[in-house]
């Protein structure tokens, strides 16, 4: 156990720095366009919801969940 605690574990600190250190020093190398941040982009939704009329012939049990709960839902039924 002692070997593992005074030569693997150090060793292994070690790497992982060392790794570390490469992955970070490489951006120095890379071409000017590659080393620049990634670009922020404005995401457009892909689905639109789709309105309460277009969902016709709904079942009792699933109409409170595609057009959710009534205002007073203990006054009112579904």
């Amino acid at each position: 156990m002692a070997f593992l605690r005074q030569v693997i574990a150090p060793l292994l600190i070690v790497l992982v720095f060392l790794v570390a250190l490469i992955a970070v020093s490489a951006r120095a190398f890379l071409p000017n366009d590659m080393a620049a941040p990634a670009p922020i982009e404005t995401v457009e939704p892909e689905a639109q919801i789709p309105s309460p009329k277009a969902v016709a012939g709904l079942p009792a049990t699933l109409k409170a969940l595609v057009h959710g709960l009534p205002s007073d839902p203990i006054g009112s039924s579904l």
